[in-house]
């Protein structure tokens, strides 16, 4: 035993996503005390602009946008209790298939060898017990998420630390509510295509696929309120629309899937800190 905090790393694309997925966990470990540090990968330039201007429009400046979007992310870190908040500011890579995939100093482009060295330097210094980013899809397909999945494992393979390490996921069985949810919240929706429908059902694992489920229904105000420090971004975050009440329901728990463990925790398990502590 040592005098160290215990300590939760995570690795996420752009300011907003911290609270999307970890904003529970990060609120709850720093209520129990852990050192909670977030490395945020890309300066989320190709976000909306003041008044809602759409990257590629007339009046979008991505350096405007990322200065915006680094205050809020600031507050979104107060709002958790964030310890610690290590900036990498690659450009934001913008969707997949956008120009901005292959622009200079885009995330996307930038070497992974290059990243996860910077990476493991945090690591070392901060030696996290610890480690949750996405899978190899970014979740979602996102190239920027793509990209901080493959720095991060990289960057583990680059330091002798054996953090526990974590991808983040969401059931299955919580997509096709969320998708309930979102008709009656948007009762114009247009009906989705077969592709999108199909691709939207591969989100996410079947719950028995599931390692980790963890409680964070008693923060899940504080999630909210993260979000909602997102707030040039507020038109793309549908889950403030439902109200904090609602909001907690559907969001109280964060799931994830085991990936490296030198611990011998037994799974399934209700805590990322199962075996440290």
């Amino acid at each position: 035993m040592t005098d160290r905090p215990l300590t939760l790393m995570a690795v996420h694309a752009h300011p907003d996503d911290e609270a999307t997925g970890t904003g529970g966990v990060l609120a709850r470990y720093a209520a129990e005390g852990i050192r909670t540090v977030l490395v945020t990968c890309t300066d989320g330039g190709c976000g909306d602009g003041p008044g809602g201007v759409k990257p590629g429009d007339p009046g979008h400046d991505p350096a405007t946008v990322a200065l915006m979007r680094r205050q809020e992310l600031r507050t979104s870190c107060d709002v958790l209790k964030v310890s610690d908040l290590e900036m990498l500011d690659y450009a934001d890579s913008g969707m997949m298939g956008w120009p901005s995939n292959a622009a200079p100093g885009a995330f996307w482009q930038t070497p992974v060898a290059e990243g996860a060295a910077r990476l493991a330097e945090l690591m070392r210094h901060y030696r996290p017990d610890v480690v949750v980013t996405y899978d190899e899809n970014g979740f979602y397909g996102h190239p920027d998420h793509i990209q901080a999945h493959r720095i991060t494992m990289a960057a583990l393979e680059m330091t002798a630390l054996t953090p526990k390490v974590y991808w983040t996921t969401v059931p299955r069985s919580g997509m096709r509510r969320f998708g309930e949810i979102m008709r009656e919240f948007q009762e114009d929706m247009p009906e989705q295509d077969p592709a999108e429908a199909a691709a939207l059902a591969e989100i996410g694992l079947p719950d028995d696929e599931i390692s980790t489920w963890v409680d964070t229904t008693a923060f899940s105000g504080q999630k909210f309120d993260a979000l909602a420090a997102h707030a040039s971004q507020g038109e793309n975050i549908f889950f403030l629309k439902m109200g904090k009440e609602r909001f907690g329901t559907l969001m109280g728990m964060e799931t994830f899937v085991r990936v490296k463990d030198a611990t011998g925790a037994a799974l399934p398990e209700n805590d990322l800190f199962a075996g440290l502590r």
